[in-house]
């Protein structure tokens, strides 16, 4: 399959919510695989985020006032034309990131379940809930979510129509306006699933994608926003956190990740090498939540070794547009450099490869190889380091508890895998890991999948979650209303003054006692 026309994406770029004048800067987004320009895109300005707000704030007010079903059957509508459209979407998150199909089609699905989740339950996590008021009888209580306003979305380029159009349907059908910024290298991921929520009646100004540098755009958006979804660095994500904490205005993130596995003598040994590939190598290794250290317990460690190093050694590397390669490329040629720099230095102090360690520029000029390393020690920049890449460590140890002990060894706690002798095990090794997900007999995808449970990170990993009840009510301010009725808290004019607040204290003494309490 040829890849998509540049044609398509020149018509993308229209979609960009700036009114650019004819001299307005351009970027040319180029074909990861090759280089080859796609089409371009405006370079935003601080002007244009300021008109986007002022056009988001007009219509959010208007989209907070429609039902709650109103706002989610435009995800309905919006997940059927991401089925219906899929091979496209799929096209254009391949010549954007260089991911290998199946790990575009991963995105693309992650839009689908996203878009079922939140439209099937928004109606029942918005709506007003009854608590008990302070006194029984006198006061009735209920608490309903109200949108932020206006949220800020700062993608970016790993996964970059998931984590910007599928991190803005939680806030859109929780009644806010969206202004979001892709990654510089990655627009147009963002404006061809935009424009899917448009054909799906979603006001036009309601949800802007702003394209330019983060120094600009993004700066801008933090200024303005009623609160910030990001995925990116842990470095990037405390400076923003920063700034979100000055203007005391809500900010989730989604961070970096040194995420390990741990492989239990009993595991099904074959199973977990061929699914570790998927779990180190999905995207090139471009994933928060993919895994860079391998703990496998000493008695089973040869064998799993050589199937792993096996699989690893027949994945194929391809920059194709159909779902014959396993492995695509990297994105950038500051991702070639890291992974490049953190092979060089790994062996240089003693690390062994064992499979791969070589960049493919035979492949296209971003490839590198998958690539395992044993012996590696904190000294090496890679030991805990996040690397971003296809590179992963791999570690016999003695028992799982010293597993256990090294994988929880890091700032970081996103995700984990567990292999073990059985389900149990599996579930009871998976509870004393510090990851704010855990697969037990997979890698990652089962659950990023599950949309019902929160997703996110501990520690560095990030602040707040996406995913679940957590990934909608982030989105809103919950506020508290009590009706009093028959009488307020003056003493009536039959009740003698000087008893009315003893018999007050009376009825707070005793308020354990009725239901609810």
């Amino acid at each position: 399959m040829s890849a998509p026309q540049a044609e398509v994406f020149d018509r993308l770029s229209a979609l960009a919510a700036i009114d650019a004048p004819d001299d307005r800067q351009r970027k040319t987004i180029a074909e990861t695989f090759t280089g080859t320009p796609l089409g371009t895109v405006p370079v935003g300005t601080a002007e244009d985020v300021t008109a986007a707000f002022a056009k988001a704030g007009t219509a959010q007010e208007l989209w907070a006032a429609r039902p709650v079903a109103e706002r989610a059957a435009v995800l309905d509508r919006y997940r059927a034309l991401v089925i219906e459209h899929r091979e496209f979407l799929m096209d254009v998150i391949q010549a954007e990131t260089g991911k290998a199909r199946w790990a575009a089609q991963e995105e693309v699905m992650g839009l689908i379940f996203a878009a079922r989740y939140f439209a099937k339950n928004a109606s029942s996590l918005l709506g007003a809930r009854k608590v008990p008021g302070a006194f029984p009888v006198l006061n009735r209580a209920s608490v309903r979510s109200t949108p932020k306003g206006i949220v800020g979305v700062i993608a970016p380029w790993n996964y970059p129509m998931l984590l910007s159009i599928g991190d803005s349907i939680p806030a859109l059908v929780a009644g806010n306006a969206v202004v979001v910024k892709p990654d510089s290298q990655t627009p147009f991921s963002s404006l061809a699933s935009a424009e899917l929520l448009y054909r799906a009646g979603l006001p036009r100004d309601l949800l802007s994608v702003v394209t330019g540098p983060g120094s600009v755009v993004g700066t801008a958006i933090v200024d303005k926003c009623d609160y910030l979804m990001f995925t990116g660095s842990s470095g990037t994500g405390r400076t923003l956190a920063e700034q979100c904490g000055r203007r005391l205005i809500g900010f989730s993130a989604e961070l970096g990740g040194k995420n390990p596995m741990i492989v239990a003598k009993g595991a099904d040994l074959a199973k977990a090498a061929k699914a570790a590939v998927r779990a180190c190598f999905s995207n090139a290794g471009q994933l928060c939540i993919s895994i860079e250290r391998l703990y496998v317990e000493r008695a089973v460690a040869e064998e799993f070794t050589a199937k792993f190093v096996a699989e690893v050694k027949a994945a194929k590397l391809g920059a194709t547009y159909d779902f014959s390669a396993s492995i695509g490329s990297l994105i950038s040629e500051a991702q070639l450099e890291t992974v490049t720099k953190h092979v060089a230095d790994a062996t240089s102090k003693g690390a062994k490869v064992l499979a791969g360690g070589k960049a493919r520029p035979d492949l296209g000029p971003l490839f590198f190889e998958p690539t395992v390393l044993s012996e590696v020690t904190d000294a090496m920049e890679c030991g805990r380091e996040e690397t971003f890449g296809p590179l992963v460590s791999i570690y016999p140890v003695d028992t799982v508890a010293e597993a256990i002990r090294l994988a929880n060894d890091t700032e970081y706690g996103l995700n984990a895998s567990v292999w073990a002798s059985s389900k149990g095990e599996g579930e009871r090794i998976a509870a004393q890991i510090h990851a704010g997900t855990v697969c037990v007999d997979e890698g990652y995808a089962p659950a990023w999948g599950t949309t019902s449970a929160p997703m996110g990170g501990m520690g560095v990993s990030g602040v707040g979650r996406r995913h679940g009840p957590d990934g909608l009510l982030k989105f809103t301010e919950p506020q508290t209303v009590v009706v009093t009725r028959f009488m307020n808290l003056d003493a009536p004019s039959f009740f003698p003054q000087e008893k009315w607040q003893p018999f007050l204290m009376t009825i707070a003494r005793n308020l354990r006692l009725l239901p609810g309490r």
